[in-house]
């Protein structure tokens, strides 16, 4: 290891933490069509099961609401990337 630790400006990482919510954004997309699909085996499909098809849906709507999340702090990230850009 170095003795020198390279220290990143905020706006870096700012970028990097951004960049790491994208990633995440990603794999909860593909948990979530992952979960729909499931959903609609107990739902509808060859599995009807109402008590499961309800437990899906509740976590659905939870995974639904951390998209929407991570979607609000990219933008809020990006943002305020855009503002220490424009000030330097």
């Amino acid at each position: 290891m170095s003795d020198t630790e390279t220290v990143k400006t905020k706006t870096e990482y700012l970028r990097d933490v951004t960049s790491q919510l994208k990633e995440m954004r990603h794999y909860a997309q593909t948990n979530t069509e992952t979960l729909s699909a499931h959903w609609l085996a107990f739902d509808a499909g060859e599995y009807k099961d109402t008590e499961y098809a309800g437990r899906f849906d509740t976590l659905l709507n939870k995974q639904g609401r951390l998209l929407d999340d991570i979607d609000e702090a990219i933008q809020d990230l990006e943002i305020a990337i855009n503002h220490a850009e424009q000030e330097s």
